[in-house]
């Protein structure tokens, strides 16, 4: 092995310790987006919980939890939103990573100039980049014209995809599974903490194209 490594030039060196970890990123991603909101949301109440009443045990005060119903939420599928954000994703600028390196990797292991090579990793990092945008994009758009109601994903498993600010303070993204689809959603949380990205968490209300979010502790 390092008779191998030695024997690499220092673009291959490089090239090697950018497509190990990346590789390893994107496998994470991959099965986190296929296992996340798998379990179903069994002891969920199912109705729309907008304005929920959080009751505390006798002799308690009672309070109604904040409406986020008025805050601006976006779910980055419209033009304002800023393709460029749509496109680089975390997800998006991983597969370019691991598209670019291999491939240019493979290009000068075949005789290629470095150059040379190196132009056609990025063409083809840039191509895996946009298609993970598009994939994005096709999976809001499911969402946004009613193929899908988010109120199904009351109750559901997911994971965190983008940091979900406390109390409300912002929205973050998450991926779950609504109506044997894999979404990704603007989401928010009532917490008093904030949700980090591959928290697992469960949908307990939705406003609006927005899911209200809580960490899943089982």
């Amino acid at each position: 092995m390092t008779a191998w490594w030695e024997s690499l030039s220092a673009t291959l060196r490089i090239l090697y310790c950018i497509a190990a970890p990346s590789t390893l990123i994107l496998v994470i991603q991959t099965l986190m987006s296929l296992l996340g909101g798998l379990d179903g949301g069994a002891g969920a109440n199912p109705s729309d919980t907008s304005g929920l009443d959080l009751d505390l045990p006798e002799g308690g005060a009672d309070f109604d939890a904040p409406d986020l119903s008025d805050l601006d939420y976006t779910d980055g599928s419209s033009h304002s939103d800023g393709a460029l954000f749509r496109v680089f994703t975390l997800q998006g600028i991983v597969a370019f990573l691991t598209v670019f390196s291999w491939s240019t990797i493979g290009a000068i292991s075949s005789g290629a100039p470095p150059t040379g090579s190196i132009a056609v990793g990025i063409a083809l990092g840039a191509a895996a980049m946009l298609a993970i945008a598009k994939l994005v994009q096709a999976t809001s758009r499911l969402t946004e014209n009613g193929t899908i109601d988010l109120k199904n994903g009351i109750g559901e498993r997911g994971q965190v995809y983008i940091v979900i600010p406390a109390n409300g303070g912002g929205a973050g993204k998450v991926m779950l599974k609504v109506q044997s689809s894999l979404v990704e959603c603007a989401a928010v949380t009532r917490s008093a903490e904030p949700l980090e990205t591959g928290a697992p968490v469960r949908v307990i209300d939705v406003i609006g194209d927005t899911l209200v979010v809580e960490r899943d502790e089982g």
